[in-house]
């Protein structure tokens, strides 16, 4: 029997990402979330889309497993 949760396994990588590269928006769409994606690439030109991808990778990376996949992968939360 598996007690993964399904889609949990997409947190560390998308935390890393966004840790690593949050300016592009790579972890936006790694989960899927194109349209934000795009919003984060254009933020980067301000100065802003760093600064919110370190700040989105280390609240996912800080979330348990039940909560980034209710949150992130069902609930489609596309910021903070």
């Amino acid at each position: 029997m598996s007690d993964k949760i399904p889609g949990a396994e997409k947190k560390i990588v998308a935390g890393i990402l966004g840790i690593l590269l949050g300016g592009l928006g790579i972890h936006k769409f790694y989960l899927g979330y194109t349209k934000e994606g795009i919003i984060q690439i254009i933020l980067s030109f301000f100065c802003v889309g760093g600064i919110i991808g370190l700040i989105e990778g280390i609240i996912y990376l800080t979330k348990s497993d039940e909560d980034f996949v209710k949150t992130y992968i069902e609930g489609k939360k596309g910021w903070f």
